[in-house]
């Protein structure tokens, strides 16, 4: 029975201590709702209703005030105190532990201020947008008034610079009144949002009117001033250049002057209807053109420069770099008896003749068309550049060629010089093996010294042919000059292991009669060393040593690098 009691308790217990979380899980709920009635109740609207106060209170003004009024007073007397009553409701609920019912409660509460909320925003926005188009108005027409004012001072005050638009500007200007006399008549009848359509579309009107009224004056004076006196300065340097031998017709300039002239006569009627954009767009296309013709009509000035003082120069070049070609296509046919060249390079001469006498008649024509003055300038300079250039790589290919004929003597020559040094340097290596202190020449060594003899000799036969190659000559050299290199490196090295061998036995000899191992690997060396082993003797000698006292090998090392050469 007890333990049905403590069951009972424990559930009880449970049961009470649930309700309370739920309890006080819906009072928090029922805090936040009072937070959000009381963030509407603070909403100013009174104060923006204020503000519509001291406005015109007439007509659309008056309607939209009292309209909100209402709204606003359904909302404060009614709407607040029947959430008042729910929430009221709603903790009386929760007290008595009936939260279903709180929850439906707090739900309707909720329905209930998000509706009123949308109501007081919608107030806020439209007070919002009637208070601020007033205060646009008056800013924007403010501003317009001024504008408009200045703007009938500058077309009054300076008629003269608008030419036949002055008439249609002072029209549209006109239309200005009668709109500013309505938008005053709104704005004193309170009708403000209409008196901003006003506003708005006086705008665009005023944008459009007062660029017309900046604009025209300057597009007026290229158009009839600045534009036909470049056009008249143009036809003027013209005729001035034709005068001096100036070949201009290829421009076809003065057509386009005259259509240029006809296009300004429409424009003027353009501006007079107020066309203006267009205009605009056709006057810096032909401010373009224009430059474009002085750069052209400079250009042609530039060029004739170009070619007076170059075209003189350029003939005596012609004559220069054609008589030294011929020489040394002479040249070529002597040293093709000496010395033998490739059919390519034997062509270089002929080759630079044939391009120069092709040069020499396009020259001709240029002179030529010069002195008949029906070219223009600029491509005369174009092709003098062109043979030019092509002249001047022509030189240079011939004066390549002509270098390379007289290089030949002088590789001849130090090929010869180069064989004798060589024949002393390999006599040298011999003499060297022959005096050191050996037993004698390894068979390795001979085959060496044989192989860069033949080497040399190959050369010295190749200086001695007729037409003699250079280049396989210098081939030649080049491999001998390598193996002998080599042979002399190898000998070298012999004779310095040679010397070094001899080096460590004299060291070892003085342990041969109390150490019997280094005793028996020194005789080894010793053996290896008579049958002209040397580098093996040199292992068999070092290993003994250097076991016998490690580090010795580097004090004999250094002796013999000092007495080495003086064999």
């Amino acid at each position: 029975m007890m333990k049905y009691i403590i069951i009972a308790v424990i559930i009880l217990l449970a049961v009470i201590i649930v309700g309370f979380m739920f309890r006080k899980k819906h009072n928090a709920e029922i805090e936040r709702l009072e937070q959000l009635k009381l963030q509407i109740q603070n909403k100013p609207i009174l104060e923006e209703l204020t503000k519509v106060k001291q406005l015109n209170m007439n007509g659309q003004t008056e309607e939209m005030f009292e309209r909100w009024r209402g709204i606003w007073t359904e909302i404060m007397d009614v709407h607040i105190p029947k959430i008042d009553a729910a929430l009221f409701d709603a903790e009386d609920a929760i007290d008595r532990f009936n939260f279903g019912k709180a929850t439906k409660i707090e739900r309707d509460i909720e329905t209930r201020i998000e509706n009123v909320d949308q109501e007081m925003n919608k107030i806020l926005t439209e007070l919002s947008e009637l208070i601020g188009s007033e205060e646009k108005n008056r800013s924007e027409m403010d501003i317009m008034r001024d504008h408009y004012r200045q703007a009938r001072k500058n077309l009054l005050a300076h008629q003269h610079s608008y030419g036949a638009a002055a008439g249609p500007l002072e029209k549209k200007l006109e239309t200005f009144t009668p709109m500013f006399a309505e938008y005053d008549e709104l704005t004193e009848s309170g009708n403000y949002l209409k008196a901003r359509e006003i506003v708005m579309s006086l705008s665009d009107e005023a944008d459009y009117v007062f660029s017309l009224i900046d604009d025209i004056p300057p597009l007026l004076a290229d158009v009839q001033s600045k534009i036909p006196a470049s056009i008249h300065e143009l036809r003027s340097g013209v005729r001035e250049m034709e005068s001096q031998s100036y070949y201009l017709n290829h421009l076809e300039l003065t057509g386009q002057l005259d259509a240029m002239e006809q296009e300004l006569a429409a424009m003027k009627g353009q501006i007079a209807a107020l066309q203006i954009a267009e205009t605009k767009a056709k006057a810096e296309e032909m401010k373009d053109r224009i430059d474009s013709f002085y750069e052209l009509l400079e250009k042609e000035v530039a060029a004739k420069h170009y070619v007076d003082q170059y075209k003189g120069e350029t003939g005596r070049q012609l004559e220069v770099i054609t008589r030294e070609t011929r020489d040394t296509f002479d040249e070529c046919a002597v040293v093709q008896q000496s010395y033998k060249i490739t059919e390519s390079e034997a062509a270089i001469p002929r080759t630079c003749l044939n391009k120069l006498e092709e040069l020499q008649r396009r020259f001709d024509l240029l002179i030529s068309r010069t002195q008949e003055e029906q070219s223009a300038y600029s491509s005369l300079e174009e092709e003098l550049r062109a043979i030019r250039k092509e002249l001047a790589e022509t030189d240079t290919a011939q004066s390549e060629f002509a270098s390379s004929l007289k290089n030949l003597r002088i590789d001849e020559t130090a090929a010869r010089t180069k064989v004798e040094g060589l024949k002393r340097q390999l006599q040298e290596t011999d003499r060297l093996l022959h005096k050191a202190n050996m037993p004698g020449i390894p068979e390795e060594m001979d085959v060496r010294l044989e192989e860069a003899e033949e080497h040399l000799f190959v050369a010295m036969q190749g200086l001695q042919e007729v037409p003699l190659n250079m280049k396989l000559v210098d081939s030649y050299l080049t491999k001998a000059e390598k193996c002998i290199d080599e042979v002399e490196d190898k000998a070298k090295e012999m004779v310095e292991n040679v010397l070094l061998i001899e080096r460590i036995i004299q060291y070892g000899n003085r342990y041969r009669k109390t150490n019997p191992q280094m005793n028996a690997k020194l005789m080894e060396a010793e053996e290896s060393f008579r049958q002209l082993r040397y580098s093996k003797a040199l292992e068999e000698a070092a290993t003994a040593v250097e076991n016998f006292e490690p580090g010795s090998m580097k004090r004999i090392e250094v002796l013999v690098k000092e007495d080495a050469w003086r064999v």
